[in-house]
């Protein structure tokens, strides 16, 4: 039974393997991107594939979050690192336009909510509290995720990367989803799976910084003085979005 004041008036939630299974989807869509690019490549080593894609060791992605590339430049150069790893072929602008439409018909197709967040945001809904979402990818993108996976009237995109021309980790971006969703940062929490770009950086722009540690493979690496420091610095380590309530102080 919840007791005392709730901890939080406000979530704000990453969107990409929090509320919508998009491990899930890369797997569907480098399945289609294998078959097309790389057919040479044994069954054994599709995983990975997957883990190479994730794991973006190039940076890439986090250099588009920081506003010094534009998305397409950044994808593009993953692919051809994908390709370089696994001998596939080298994509010019061309052939990049090509393998985008393979792997984005097969990764938008992909799109499912996990099947802990619908019920979780309809208890935290019931518990009064106000929801959005604050994501490193492009509001128009994230919502058709979101309106795809049925969350969209329930969980309203607040913030992207081309919000303020920066992502995650920058306080700005948390401090300006806090404004939009009308709620004080100390009285925010912050729920992504990614323990430095969300929680850590949640806390340190002053929210309530909770990391979801889905069980599996991780994105990354992590060692495990690497968590301790989260929890040191305040971080919320829960398993699963059902968690999240009632470590909020606002469920039994």
């Amino acid at each position: 039974m919840t007791t005392g004041r709730p901890l939080v008036d406000g979530v704000l939630f990453d969107v990409d393997d929090t509320l919508v299974d998009t491990r899930g989807a890369f797997v569907a869509a480098l399945d289609v991107v294998v078959t097309a690019y790389l057919p040479h490549l044994p069954a054994e080593r599709h995983g990975e594939v997957l883990a190479t894609w994730r794991a973006d060791v190039g940076g890439h992605y986090r250099a588009y979050t920081r506003g010094e590339v534009p998305y397409e430049v950044q994808r593009m150069a993953r692919a051809n690192e994908l390709h370089g790893a696994f001998g596939g072929p080298v994509l010019d602008d061309a052939g990049y336009e090509r393998w985008n439409a393979v792997f984005e018909a097969g990764f938008s197709g992909a799109w499912a909510a996990h099947a802990d967040a619908s019920g979780t945001v309809d208890r935290l809904l019931a518990a009064g509290v106000r929801l959005g979402a604050l994501t490193n990818a492009a509001v128009a993108y994230q919502t058709s995720k979101l309106e795809r996976t049925g969350l969209a009237d329930r969980v309203p995109m607040l913030v992207g990367v081309d919000t303020l021309g920066v992502g995650k980790p920058a306080p700005a971006v948390f401090l300006e989803a806090c404004r939009r969703l009308g709620t004080e940062p100390g009285r925010t929490a912050y729920v992504g799976d990614e323990l430095d770009v969300d929680a850590r950086a949640a806390v340190a722009a002053g929210l309530v910084g909770v990391w979801l540690d889905r069980p599996g493979p991780r994105r990354v690496h992590l060692a495990a003085q690497e968590i301790a420091a989260g929890r040191s610095a305040g971080v919320h380590v829960v398993t699963s979005l059902d968690e999240v309530p009632r470590r909020l102080g606002l469920a039994g």
